[in-house]
C-alpha cells in the first residue's frame, strides 16, 4: 500500500510540473492563471476520498450491518468533497458533476442526491474563468496520463479526446443559437416543444440572448402535481422528441439534464409543454451509425439477439456486445434476452446492475476506447433520459419502446426509398412501412385495453370489498 501511495504521489508530482512547465513556456501562467491549482485541486480531492474509503472500510466485516452504514456515510462525506470540488474549480468540472448527479440508476444515491443541486444552482464563471477551463486540457491529458499508468487495465484517453472536440463548441454561443433554431426547425411539427427564440441583433460569440421561459424541472414532479402536468405524458413527449433526434434526423440534443429540460402548461393552450435549454452540444450522427443504431435498438425491443450481436459489432462492441447491451438499456442480460419490453425494471434487477457496475469498470473502459466516438454522447444523453424516467417513475413503458420502434421504422423505410431505383420498389417500401406502423399501433391498442380491462377488474373488486359486510 505504501509503495503504490509513493508511486501516486510521484505520479501526481511530475503530472503537476509537467503542466506547470507547459504553460508557463507558452506564456499561459501568469498570476492571474489557476489551472495548475486546479487540477491541483482535483488529485488532492481524489486522494482524501480514497483514503477515506480505505481507512473507514478496512476493519470492517464486509456486508456487516455496521459495514453498510460505515459505507453509506463515506459515500455521503464524499459525493460532499466531489461537489465541492465541481464548484471551486468550474467549468467543465460542473458539466461532469451535473452529468453524475443525473445517474440515479447506477451511483449510491448519496452521490446523485448531492450532485444534483448543480443541476439548478451551480455557479457562474466569469469569462476570463471561462477562458481559463481551455488552457487547462494539456493539464487534464497529463494527469489522465498518470493515472493510466497507475491503473493499466482502463483506457481513459477518448475522454481527453471528446472533452478537446466539445468544450470549444459549447462555449460557442453563435453555434449554439444557430443548434436552437435548427432543431426547433427540425420538430416544429412537436406542439409539445418549446425552443426559446435567439435574439440575433444583441447576440455575439460570447454573448447568447434568448427568450426567457419559465417552468419546472423535468424531474420534479411536486411541480408537475401542483400545476396539474401529466407524469406519463411528460415522458412520452420527452421519448418522441429524442427518439427522433436520433433515429429519424441524426442530430441530437446531448446535454438533456434536469437543469435544462422544463416542463409547463403553454400560456394560452393549457397543455403540457417541454421547454429545451442549453444549446450548446449536439451529436451530428453520420449516415452509417445511424441506421446501424436503427437496426440494433429494433432487435433489442424485438428481442432477435442474432441481430443484437451483428449490429452492437458493427457499432465497435466486438465480443463486449452483452456488456454494450446492458450499458444501452441498462437492463441484466437476462433481462435483455427476455426481451426490455416484457417487464420493468424490478428492484432486485436494479439492484443488482448497481452492484455489478464497478466489477466491469476495466472491461465498460475498453468498451468506451473503441465504439464511435458519435456512441459516447448518445451513452451519455441515454443515462440522462433514463435518469429522468426513473425519477418520473416512467422506466422502461412500453409506450416508450413503441414510439422508438416507429423512429426506427420510418428512418430505415426512408433510406431504403431513397436507395430504390423504381417507383414500384419505393411503393412496396411504403406499405411495408405502413403495415409494419399499424401492426405497432394495433399493439399499443391492445396494451392499452388489456391496462383498461386491468383497471376495470380492480375497480370491481374493490367496490365489492368495500360493500362487503364487517
Amino acid at each position: 500500500m505504501a509503495r503504490k501511495a509513493l508511486k501516486l504521489a510521484s505520479w501526481t508530482s511530475m503530472a503537476l510540473a509537467a503542466s506547470g512547465v507547459y504553460l508557463y513556456s507558452n506564456n499561459y501562467l501568469d498570476p492571474n492563471d489557476f489551472g495548475a491549482v486546479r487540477v491541483g485541486r482535483a488529485v488532492a480531492t481524489t486522494a482524501v476520498i480514497s483514503y477515506d474509503y480505505l481507512t473507514s472500510l478496512r476493519s470492517v466485516p464486509y456486508g456487516s450491518e455496521e459495514y453498510l452504514q460505515r459505507r453509506s456515510q463515506v459515500h455521503l462525506r464524499s459525493a460532499r468533497r466531489l461537489c465541492e470540488l465541481c464548484c471551486a474549480n468550474r467549468g467543465t468540472f460542473i458539466k461532469v458533476g451535473q452529468h453524475l448527479g443525473a445517474l440515479d440508476y447506477l451511483l449510491p444515491e448519496e452521490y446523485t442526491s448531492t450532485l444534483k443541486v448543480l443541476h439548478s444552482q451551480a455557479p457562474q464563471s466569469s469569462m476570463q474563468e471561462v477562458r481559463q477551463v481551455i488552457r487547462e486540457d494539456l493539464g487534464k491529458e497529463v494527469l489522465v496520463l498518470a493515472v493510466k499508468q497507475l491503473f493499466p487495465e482502463f483506457e481513459f484517453m477518448w475522454l481527453v479526446d471528446e472533452a478537446k472536440k466539445n468544450l470549444p463548441l459549447e462555449l460557442d454561443f453563435l453555434n449554439e443559437g444557430k443548434n436552437a433554431e435548427k432543431v426547433a426547425h427540425m420538430l416544429k411539427h412537436f406542439d409539445f416543444l418549446k425552443v426559446p427564440q435567439i435574439h440575433w441583433e444583441l447576440s455575439t460569440k460570447r454573448v447568447l440572448l434568448m427568450e426567457f421561459v419559465e417552468g419546472g424541472q423535468v424531474n420534479d414532479r411536486d411541480y408537475m402535481e401542483r400545476n396539474r402536468l401529466d407524469v406519463n405524458e411528460i415522458s412520452c413527449h420527452l421519448g418522441k422528441m429524442y427518439s427522433e433526434m436520433i433515429f429519424v434526423n441524426g442530430f441530437v440534443h446531448c446535454d438533456p439534464h434536469p437543469g435544462n429540460v422544463l416542463v409547463r402548461k403553454h400560456p394560452d393552450t393549457g397543455k403540457a409543454e417541454i421547454v429545451l435549454l442549453d444549446h450548446g452540444l449536439y451529436q451530428v450522427l453520420t449516415e452509417e451509425f445511424r441506421l446501424d443504431y436503427c437496426h440494433l435498438w429494433q432487435s433489442l425491443i424485438w428481442t432477435d439477439m442474432e441481430r443484437v450481436k451483428q449490429y452492437s459489432q458493427r457499432l465497435g462492441a466486438a465480443e463486449l456486445y452483452p456488456l454494450f447491451a446492458c450499458m444501452l438499456t441498462a437492463r441484466s442480460w437476462d433481462s435483455v434476452k427476455r426481451g426490455i419490453g416484457q417487464a420493468p425494471v424490478s428492484a432486485t434487477e436494479d439492484s443488482e446492475i448497481r452492484s455489478n457496475a464497478a466489477n466491469y469498470l476495466p472491461e465498460i473502459s475498453q468498451l468506451l476506447n473503441h465504439v464511435p466516438r458519435q456512441m459516447l454522447l448518445i451513452l451519455k444523453t441515454n443515462e440522462l433520459l433514463r435518469s429522468i424516467e426513473t425519477t418520473l417513475g416512467t422506466r422502461s413503458s412500453a409506450s416508450s419502446f413503441l414510439n422508438m420502434s416507429r423512429c426506427c421504422i420510418r428512418a430505415l423505410a426512408e433510406h431504403r426509398k431513397r436507395e430504390a431505383c423504381s417507383f414500384f420498389r419505393r411503393t412496396q417500401i411504403s406499405f411495408s412501412e405502413a403495415f409494419s406502423l399499424w401492426q405497432i399501433n394495433l399493439h399499443e391498442l391492445l396494451l392499452r385495453v388489456k391496462s383498461l380491462r386491468l383497471a376495470c377488474w380492480v375497480s370491481t373488486l374493490l367496490g365489492w370489498l368495500t360493500r362487503a359486510p364487517h
